[in-house]
């Protein structure tokens, strides 16, 4: 089965889930001090933002990943739908983090739950490449041995600091936060600028 419809179906439900974080930011009922009210509202925005570069990047590795695979089947697919579940679910704890963020009462359950939630969708990336990457199955011929084996070092990343941070997240549910940034910034490099590094 070709990539086409699979590849269509994954950008429609990205692109929902990540305009869905926005609508989870509600606008101040008051009239009176709205200005401040807004700049409350501060939890919301960084929850968003963090939430939003995450869906992003997943969504351009996603795209990636596509570029190197030739045919889909039954498993990949569910494998696939499975990412897409996590993905989609995504709004639901970045609203909860939104809400408890400056509460010290649940800011830490809050933290853990939302980089917990990162930490399934990141094992199930790892699990939807491998199955398509083990001995070729999926993969397009013309993809290099190296190439291979480097994405599969670099998506173990994922899942690693997102249980660390999962962890720390009992501690310091700040320290998760900048976790989950440090892991989205260093996906958001290309790969081919990650070889280029490691090779100078």
């Amino acid at each position: 089965m070709g990539t086409g419809r699979l590849e269509a179906f994954s950008d429609g439900v990205f692109a929902i889930a990540i305009t869905l974080l926005v609508l989870e930011i509600h606008p101040p009922e008051v009239a009176e001090g709205l200005g401040h009210e807004l700049l409350r509202l501060w939890p919301s925005y960084l929850a968003y933002l963090i939430s939003f570069l995450t869906i992003g990047i997943m969504w351009i590795n996603h795209h990636y990943l596509f570029t190197l695979i030739r045919d889909v089947d039954r498993t990949f697919i569910c494998l696939n739908t499975l990412l897409l579940l996590f993905t989609s679910f995504i709004p639901f704890p970045t609203n909860v983090l939104a809400d408890y963020m400056r509460s010290g009462d649940g800011r830490t359950a809050a933290a853990v739950f939302y980089c917990g939630t990162f930490l399934a969708t990141g094992i199930v990336y790892n699990l939807l490449w491998r199955y398509a990457a083990h001995e070729r199955r999926l993969l397009d011929p013309a993809v290099s041995d190296a190439e291979v084996t480097a994405i599969s070092k670099s998506f173990l990343l994922g899942p690693t600091i997102y249980l660390a941070s999962t962890l720390i997240a009992f501690v310091s549910s700040w320290a998760a936060i900048a976790a989950v940034l440090a892991i989205d910034a260093s996906y958001a490099v290309p790969p081919q600028a990650w070889r280029r590094l490691r090779r100078a």
